[in-house]
């Protein structure tokens, strides 16, 4: 599947299961993020629902990074990150994972889900800092059986 990166080369997005199909998604991703850092240097995007931006930071990039490009559908739905931080809507929030570093620095977790066409729901989880409050993209995946 050729899909466009924002300005980057048409890049082909392989579908399969192994080690260097994952690697090769996980770049694909990493690279996305990178330019999108360049093309919207707030970092941050406002989401409708919590009426509230939600800003993308190094976890963003490292969790989505790791967990979507198990998937070639995960994969797909980071390439619009615009849509999904602008138009998820909240559906739940949960405690975080004590034994989770990444989650050390927030207060709670916000599940957000975000229809996409072609690819289902999306969930994207949200973290919300201690005493800021500031809302931080944690992790983007599609979810393919609910």
């Amino acid at each position: 599947c050729k899909v466009k990166i924002l300005d980057m080369t048409n890049e082909t997005i392989p579908e399969g299961k192994t080690f260097e199909d994952i690697k090769a998604r996980e770049t694909i991703i990493r690279n996305f993020y990178r330019e999108w850092k360049t093309k919207n240097p707030s970092q941050k995007k406002y989401n409708l629902a919590l009426k509230e931006y939600i800003n993308i930071r190094m976890v963003s990039i490292i969790e989505t990074s790791e967990h979507a490009a198990k998937s070639y559908l995960s994969t797909l739905a980071v390439l619009q990150l615009d849509s999904i931080l602008v138009g998820a809507k909240k559906v739940a929030v949960r405690k975080t994972k004590k034994d989770n570093k990444n989650q050390k620095p927030f207060e709670r977790i916000l599940i957000m889900e975000y229809e996409l066409y072609g690819i289902g729901t999306v969930k994207m989880t949200v973290g919300v800092r201690r005493r800021t409050h500031e809302k931080v993209q944690y992790c983007i995946t599609a979810i393919t059986n609910k």
